[in-house]
């Protein structure tokens, strides 16, 4: 089985809108649909399980039910944080799945990630035991101290950026979770990065520009100007 988990715990205060980002409406449909969308089309994917941030949790089913998500199977309570939140979402996969199940974890505020990207996280779990969708970094990095002046730079080729999804074998995944509160880390910022706090060593796949996550206003703009593009391709 290959499960998407999406996290969609959080409340989204630096987009300043009065709902959580990821139940703002775009083109008339909220953004976490867009998400479940691409993991509902997807063929190899079998369930989807969304950890909802508190008192949206039947917003949520209407959603699935009017535009017909059929694999969401599990809506799942956030957590204080993301780590709190995914590792709710872990821990009840863990009572309805195989230990060997595949789980891709992805952000409810990522909603143009693509059927290969799906692929491509789901392979490289399969062979590797995990893969973080990645992509290169493109920019000039500089070395701070006080965030107001450079104290040196980072060669940009040997640096990846993070995107989602980010794909675990649910046992392991549940595992990580069990040392990382037992060790005291309670605030990872990400899957990956809680895999490298616990000494684990992880895997690429493939990651895409356009896989934006909507963070502020401006990455709404941005996405609906790639929908607007998407439909463009759609009726050539």
């Amino acid at each position: 089985m290959n499960i998407a988990l999406i996290i969609a715990g959080g409340s989204g205060q630096r987009m300043g809108q009065d709902i959580p980002k990821q139940f703002i409406t775009v083109n008339e449909k909220p953004v976490i649909v867009y998400t479940m969308e691409a993991f509902q089309n997807h063929p190899e994917i079998d369930a989807i399980a969304v950890v909802c941030i508190e008192g949206w949790e039947n917003v949520l089913w209407a959603y699935a039910k009017q535009f017909n998500i059929t694999k969401l199977k599990h809506v799942i309570h956030g957590g204080d944080n993301g780590q709190a939140s995914i590792r709710n979402g872990v821990y009840e996969l863990e009572k309805h799945y195989d230990k060997d199940d595949i789980v891709l974890i992805h952000d409810a505020i990522r909603p143009m990630v693509s059927a290969e990207i799906i692929s491509d996280c789901l392979v490289k779990t399969v062979k590797f035991g995990n893969a973080i969708t990645v992509i290169p970094c493109a920019e000039a990095m500089l070395q701070t101290d006080d965030g107001k002046v450079s104290v040196g730079s980072y060669p940009r080729d040997r640096l990846k950026r993070t995107q989602t999804p980010q794909g675990f074998r649910l046992d392991k995944i549940c595992d990580l979770h069990r040392r990382a509160l037992d060790a005291g880390i309670t605030n990872s910022v990400a899957s990956c990065t809680l895999m490298i706090e616990m000494g684990e060593q992880v895997h690429f796949s493939l990651g895409s520009e356009k896989n934006i996550k909507l963070t502020t206003v401006e990455d709404i703009d941005i996405f609906k100007a790639l929908l607007l593009a998407k439909r463009s391709d759609w009726l050539k």
